[in-house]
């Protein structure tokens, strides 16, 4: 049984969450995304507010918020920069696994258990720090907008505030699993005429086809590496490209895709912890550029729910599955086995519990 201890100063407690499970959960489990154990996983979450400690004053009891793991502090050189969102109060590189104060909130038999990223959402009770919440409409669905806390806008802030694609433009991104779909839409509203996925699920292309894709690539069908077939398909290479897996090989493949002279490679997949990225320094003299970006903020994510409830924006093709919180070993299963496109979605029916470049 794990118990969550009475929130401190500036914290939020949380019961009843509606939560996302995505494959940076598969690669801690696989040991290649290293953080602190135990812990309770869960970085995405949707949930309402049942009580606040002293000195919270941007949300209240009652509240339905969104969690998110890249805090907003409004005060570190991150936070106060117009193109930086990084806050450096997070607790991802690396990750502390424990409140700002420096402990814990959970304990398991009197041992002390980790949090993750300063949200840990797998559980029905949770307690956050309030400049990792954002306030939401009172009438959105939490069972579909817990989405919005990285797996939207990490992919929307990738293509509309890294990138900045341009209407007209070639794009590729590499893995078509929730992050890379939502790179896939906001790709198709910036106008790019041209959307190669690649990936070596062929049941996810008929789906990204829908979000927007013009040409799929299998590389393990094809008789030479992607990158060079790439290359080819757009002429001497592509005006954008993502990299939304995590893998050092797809990394160096995104950058050698582009253009050599002014594409620009955006890198939103998580690595395996202590990976050193090695390519040619060549690739980047002639004009390339190689970025990256995560997640989003307080400032811009609680709009986003605002944009679909208005319709503005459609994230429901984004959501594969949806299963009650008692079978999320099974979710973990759908995620081992790919059979999910994008997300696979876990809540409790019962008891309802930033980036931006």
């Amino acid at each position: 049984i794990i118990y969550s201890f009475p929130y401190r100063l500036w914290q939020i407690y949380i019961p009843k969450i509606k939560l996302r499970i995505e494959n940076i959960h598969k690669h801690i489990l696989e040991g290649k995304d290293k953080v602190p154990f135990p812990a309770i996983w869960g970085h995405e979450g949707a949930g309402t507010i049942e009580s606040i400690g002293e000195g919270v004053t941007t949300v209240k009891p009652g509240d339905k918020v969104l969690m998110f793991p890249l805090p907003e502090c409004r005060e570190c050189s991150s936070c106060l920069h117009p193109k930086s969102n990084f806050c450096l109060k997070e607790s991802i590189l690396p990750p502390t696994g424990l409140m700002l104060d420096g402990t814990s909130r959970f304990t398991c038999r009197g041992r002390k258990i980790y949090h993750l990223y300063g949200t840990s959402t797998f559980t029905e009770y949770t307690v956050v720090h309030e400049i990792a919440v954002g306030k939401i409409d009172d009438d959105a669905p939490m069972d579909t907008v817990c989405i919005l806390s990285c797996e939207v806008p990490t992919g929307f802030g990738a293509v509309f505030n890294i990138a900045k694609v341009t209407p007209g433009s070639t794009c590729v991104v590499f893995g078509l699993g929730g992050i890379g779909s939502a790179v896939l839409m906001a790709c198709k509203a910036s106008g790019a005429s041209r959307i190669i996925g690649v990936d070596i699920k062929e049941e996810k292309f008929p789906r990204a086809r829908t979000l927007g894709v013009t040409d799929c690539l299998n590389p393990q069908k094809l008789k030479k590496p992607v990158q060079e077939v790439v290359v080819e398909m757009t002429g001497k290479g592509a005006d954008f490209a993502f990299e939304a897996i995590g893998l050092i090989d797809t990394m160096v493949a995104t950058l050698e895709s582009c253009h050599p002279s002014y594409g620009v490679g955006v890198i939103i997949g998580l690595a395996p912890t202590n990976s050193q990225l090695i390519f040619d320094p060549m690739l980047l003299l002639s004009g390339r550029t190689l970025k990256g970006g995560a997640l989003g903020s307080e400032s811009c994510i609680p709009k986003m729910v605002t944009d679909y409830l208005q319709k503005k924006i459609n994230i429901d093709p984004l959501i594969t599955h949806k299963l009650p919180f008692e079978s999320i070993n099974k979710a973990f299963e759908l995620l081992q086995e790919g059979m999910h496109r994008s997300s696979v979605k876990v809540g409790n029916c019962e008891k309802w519990f930033r980036g931006q470049q």
